[in-house]
């Protein structure tokens, strides 16, 4: 058996230079620079190691590039990542390319947290938490059914639309029996899919109806989170 194995990915991107800022942008060094005979690069964070190779005339939009990141803590990564992020821009990239989301539990990846970047070379980076133990069991609840499903689709296959559609279809029917924690987290996840989807006034509709929820102190600490990513929101539109 082979031990310290080393493996990184070559991803195809148009201009090398602007894949390189970007990623200097999250936090990376760049570690290998070329031109000639054929445009490439690679950058590291830690024990994470990208390289790019130049196309000329290639589309993003049709990339199928894409590599999987297992990290302890996707929520410390992601900070450091939207930092970078938003000293650069003021916010964070939802949509178009390149784009980010936040760590959120998916039940398509053994309801582990993941998050995913999209580069400007249309490359799906897809960052995930290692041996997640504490990952609880598959939603009940017909709203957090309907949020599982939603961040799959939005998250990890970047069907924004259908994912928008899919919360506002079981939204509609919640009522007093629905878990305010759950319709929290599916309100403020159907506000940033309308960011997302560049429509700020289904956004603010969502996050009014958010901030008229009734929460006990003990629900507002477990939505701790939650709430935080809803005030980033708020931020964010107003940097539109």
């Amino acid at each position: 058996m082979m031990s310290n194995e080393i493996v990184a990915p070559i991803l195809p991107c148009v201009d090398i230079d602007e894949i390189v800022d970007f990623y200097r942008m999250l936090g990376f060094e760049r570690i290998y620079r070329q031109t000639r005979p054929n445009p490439c690069a690679a950058v590291r964070y830690g024990a994470i190691d990208l390289h790019f190779a130049g196309i000329p005339g290639f589309d993003p939009e049709q990339s199928y590039g894409s590599c999987i990141i297992g990290v302890d803590d996707t929520a410390e990564l992601f900070a450091e990542f939207a930092a970078g992020m938003r000293a650069v821009h003021g916010k964070l990239l939802l949509s178009g390319i390149p784009r980010i989301t936040r760590p959120r539990r998916r039940k398509n990846a053994g309801n582990s947290s993941g998050f995913s970047i999209v580069d400007p070379g249309g490359n799906w980076i897809r960052v995930f938490q290692r041996q997640d133990t504490d990952a609880p069991p598959p939603a009940t609840d017909p709203l957090a059914r309907a949020l599982e499903n939603a961040v799959v689709l939005g998250d990890s296959k970047g069907d924004v639309g259908q994912a928008a559609k899919i919360l506002d279809g079981r939204l509609a029917k919640s009522d007093s029996a629905t878990p305010v924690t759950t319709l929290a987290e599916a309100l403020v996840y159907r506000a940033e899919l309308a960011l997302r989807l560049n429509d700020t006034d289904r956004a603010e509709t969502v996050l009014t109806r958010l901030r008229a929820l009734a929460l006990t102190d003990a629900q507002s600490e477990s939505l701790t989170t939650t709430l935080a990513t809803a005030a980033e929101l708020e931020h964010d539109m107003g940097c539109r």
